[in-house]
């Protein structure tokens, strides 16, 4: 599980020396209190760190040169205690460069009715300092989410909470590299891009080291630490019958094993959140990776088949937002369809590489032939995904700028067996419903390569989009295609002047 602890939120309270030392004594104090009970709070996953009052131009522009030098500071907290002229945040805000959240809330829940006066109103007057504060943001044109609420109740919190799991991934991807193994397969227009703007955008460096390095990695490994590995999954899943004995079949999970730990050598040295593979490119590798491949997802690692890049980093950023979090994420892709009237829905897998994370019950590790890559029979997981909502994302490149599409759906449970389909899989009904769905995903441009999440709902890919500054097409139950179409006609006026 990712360490979510390891990151930052800076929480800055604005104010103005006006208000002279005793005021500015309590709001002080008012800060301290909710930044404890923040910090405390396991619906906020980060640590919440309070700053000293934003008062005055130069102290409020050192606390952002601060921000920016501090690298595990993954965003800021702003919230306005009484008015804090906002020309005063200029010059912090325009040098800014990490996730902003505008906190509109009040330290006191009711109108004290029977004492309320003057003093009181100067103190707690969010209602006011806070407009003045949400105008800045506007006319500066800055990204932001803006939660409003009362600092105690659950619902903020659970926003904020989901604001900072989005800011974490964002951290994380501004300082990680996603591992090409080969190119992506040929003539496959989808997984193409343009990796230098995906590092201005997103961070990642995205960079290819050839299959040969991990052949060579993974002819080092010992059987010993191979058998370490396999005593792994014999405690975590259900191995068939043939891979309890010596034999063919166990020797392609050993083998398996093997290329699991070369891979993690290999992550770990370039300090890599995600890779890809294909199987166009297995040179000095017995099998395509599959096990492995599942292995090293359900630890964290981000994954794209056919070396589909954004869609890794893309899982890679959903794992870490779901740290901790019931349910899973897995690279998906979307495979065939289900048109019985009334029962419509997708089948989505993949070759072998699907997270056991989705699973619903113990997976079981097999070893079937693949008809594909021209190498042995590799092992794999298989399981059905567990029922329930979930969420599909993807990333393109639309040439000028990125986009990112997400469906809300609806996962069930597969009531047939399916015996000679030996590999992780997920039925899903989309939201609003298939055809719609559909025709909207393919209006938008989106990949058939996604991150499928029943860990998070759309609104942590919408607060990650937001912050990465690319556009974002949400397919949910309100969705018409008709609709969706002419608003894509609107955002190429925006995104393409930006």
């Amino acid at each position: 599980m990712i360490n979510l602890k390891q990151f930052e939120f800076w929480f800055i309270v604005g104010s103005q020396d006006l208000y002279g030392e005793e005021t500015l004594k309590q709001v002080a104090e008012h800060a301290r209190i909710m930044s404890d009970e923040f910090d405390k709070d396991r619906a906020i996953p980060g640590r919440v760190v309070l700053k000293p009052t934003g008062k005055s131009p130069d102290g409020i522009r050192k606390l952002f040169e601060e921000a920016n030098a501090a690298s595990n500071c993954a965003g800021i907290i702003t919230w306005m205690h009484t008015f804090s002229p906002s020309k005063m945040w200029i010059g912090g805000l325009s040098i800014n460069k990490k996730p902003l959240l505008h906190l509109h809330t009040q330290f006191n829940r009711d109108i004290p009715w029977d004492s309320i006066d003057m003093d009181f109103m100067n103190l707690n007057q969010s209602a006011h300092g806070d407009r003045e504060h949400g105008y800045i943001y506007a006319r500066m044109r800055l990204p932001r989410k803006v939660v409003a609420g009362f600092w105690q109740d659950g619902e903020v919190r659970r926003r904020i909470g989901v604001w900072m799991r989005a800011a974490a991934a964002r951290n994380d991807g501004l300082d990680s590299v996603v591992l090409r193994l080969g190119d992506n397969m040929r003539e496959v227009a989808v997984t193409e891009g343009d990796k230098v703007e995906a590092q201005i955008k997103f961070g990642w460096q995205v960079n290819t080291w050839g299959i040969g390095d991990l052949a060579l990695s993974f002819n080092k490994v010992s059987g010993a630490e191979a058998e370490k590995t396999v005593k792994e999954y014999e405690a975590s899943y259900e191995l068939a019958p043939e891979l309890r004995n010596p034999g063919r079949a166990r020797t392609a999970m050993i083998e398996q094993a093997k290329i699991e730990i070369a891979l993690r050598q290999m992550l770990e040295a370039e300090h890599a959140g995600a890779f890809t593979t294909t199987f166009q490119d297995l040179h000095g590798l017995p099998q395509l990776p599959g096990l492995a491949c599942q292995r090293l997802m359900e630890q964290g690692y981000g994954f794209g088949a056919e070396g589909d890049w954004k869609q890794s980093m893309l899982v890679r950023a959903a794992k870490v937002m779901a740290s901790g979090l019931p349910g899973g994420v897995s690279f998906m892709e979307d495979y065939t369809y289900h048109f019985e009237p009334g029962r419509e829905a997708a089948l989505g897998a993949h070759m072998l590489e699907v997270c056991p994370s989705i699973a619903a019950g113990k997976p079981r590790i097999e070893v079937h032939p693949l008809g594909i890559g021209g190498k042995a029979d590799p092992a794999r997981i298989v399981f059905d995904a567990a029922p329930g909502p979930a969420v599909l994302a993807t990333v393109v490149d639309l040439g000028d700028r990125f986009r990112m599409i997400l469906n809300e759906i609806d996962t069930v449970e597969i009531e047939e067996s399916m015996p000679k389909l030996p590999v992780a899989r997920a039925l899903w009904k989309p939201r609003p419903n298939m055809r719609d769905a559909a025709e909207s995903w393919i209006i938008a441009g989106g990949a058939h390569h996604s991150a499928y999440a029943s860990a998070l709902t759309a609104e942590y890919f919408l607060d990650w989009a937001e912050m990465a500054g690319i556009e974002c097409v949400l397919i949910n139950g309100y969705t018409k295609p008709a609709r969706l179409r002419e608003e894509l006609r609107w955002g190429e006026a925006y995104w393409s002047g930006k």
